[in-house]
């Protein structure tokens, strides 16, 4: 009886030291605070560390695949080989999940925009970091960031720094997804980093409840309207931007500031900036076209921008457009604000990349177009109000018509 008592509570004791072992092993691996220059599992999953350094999830007890094959499924759309690195650096700060991440990509050349950035939101932040893959430029490139994010104490507070190292330059739609991706609150802002949030924008949404409401329901984007200087050499110095509505709206009647990109309007122009000088409430876009592309909050539940935009021009306009058709609805802010920091723009890479994107574009509506209304129907959501958006963007589509009809005999 003695000797199987002794059995029993070696069994228990071995059980306990097993469970214990578990859960730190899985607790180090997804919460841990070391940051130093390695990839690490950030993403919750039994991940095992293999002899490259990654990190190997087990299935069985010989079936594994590292960290870096799932996230090149999870971010298959994109040019490869590309390596990301999540979370290497991840902020002390636990945000709360109803909270706004501002997701954003940065560029070696603008590390002091961006910490700038961090400095003027004090709250969550996910960024995104292209990494040559080039042990000279790489090693240059970590030894700045190191510089950067061990320099502001709000960086550690706030921060998540995840990494892309490959040879691909400008893959905005990637690296957009990684900062999403790897965003630990309800909500988003894809935000560029050269826009200078001039007003409190954070905490007079997640104050309102109204708002916080509408957000909640899953359908609602909120646009900050977005500026700049006429005379770009006065875009140079945030300290001198304006912090509230009514001084904002000086410069605009003296001419100064300006709707950014006013040449492009179709960029910008569906905010109805004529409406938000005299607006005191939320107020609905109305005349939304595919070329708009507003700086917005939206559920970080909702969809993912294209991968196969590579490059400048239709990039973001395709995040949004998919956004829209998905049912989601632009809700303008009334009070508050962006500015654009001038900056030099690479206008050769410009020129040529936007004339690759567009025809990709134009290809890439019908195809959304054709696909959501096939989802939809096949969902048994095609007379719900989650369709109107669009059903009135896609209907003038040649074969829509006969499409809808032939989706609509496969229930």
């Amino acid at each position: 009886m003695k000797a199987i008592k002794f059995i029993f509570l070696v069994y228990i004791a071995f059980s306990v030291l097993y469970t214990l072992n578990y859960f730190y092993v899985v607790y180090s691996n997804t919460y841990g605070s070391d940051n130093n220059i390695k990839p690490r599992n950030s993403l919750g999953l039994n991940f095992q560390t293999s002899e490259w350094g990654n990190d190997k999830l087990s299935w069985g007890a010989s079936d594994y695949m590292t960290e870096e094959f799932f996230l090149s499924k999870v971010f298959s759309e994109s040019m490869q080989p590309s390596h990301v690195i999540p979370y290497y650096f991840r902020a002390i700060k636990t945000p709360k999940e109803e909270d706004i991440t501002i997701t954003t990509l940065i560029t070696e050349n603008r590390f002091h925009v961006f910490d700038r950035l961090v400095t003027n939101y004090q709250g969550p932040i996910s960024v995104t970091i292209h990494v040559s893959d080039d042990e000279k430029s790489r090693d240059v490139l970590l030894s700045k960031l190191h510089e950067l994010y061990n320099g502001n104490d709000y960086m550690k507070q706030y921060v998540d720094v995840h990494l892309v190292v490959d040879n691909f330059e400008r893959q905005f739609n990637m690296w957009r997804n990684v900062a999403k991706f790897f965003a630990r609150t309800n909500y988003v802002m894809m935000l560029d980093v050269d826009f200078h949030p001039c007003t409190d924008f954070r905490h007079s949404i997640l104050n309102n409840e109204k708002i916080m409401k509408k957000l909640r329901t899953g359908n609602t984007a909120l646009v900050v309207p977005a500026f700049e200087y006429a005379d770009l050499q006065e875009g140079l110095d945030y300290r001198t931007f304006p912090t509230k509505k009514s001084d904002a709206l000086e410069l605009i009647d003296s001419g100064r500031l300006v709707m950014f990109h006013a040449s492009w309007k179709p960029g910008h122009g569906p905010s109805n900036y004529s409406h938000w000088y005299g607006s005191n409430e939320l107020y609905k876009v109305t005349t939304y076209q595919y070329q708009y592309e507003p700086y917005v909050i939206f559920p970080k539940q909702s969809i993912w921008c294209d991968e196969r935009f590579v490059g400048y021009g239709a990039n973001k306009a395709a995040c949004l457009f998919e956004l829209y058709l998905s049912g989601v609805d632009y809700w303008v802010l009334p009070n508050d604000f962006l500015i654009h920091q001038t900056h030099e723009y690479l206008e050769d890479a410009r020129r040529h990349e936007r004339r690759f994107n567009k025809k990709l574009y134009d290809h890439f509506r019908e195809e959304l177009c054709f696909r959501y209304a096939r989802n939809f129907i096949l969902n048994g959501e095609w007379k719900t109000d989650k369709t109107i958006n669009l059903k009135n963007t896609c209907s003038k589509i040649r074969g829509f018509t006969q499409a809808i009809k032939y989706f609509s005999s496969l229930k």
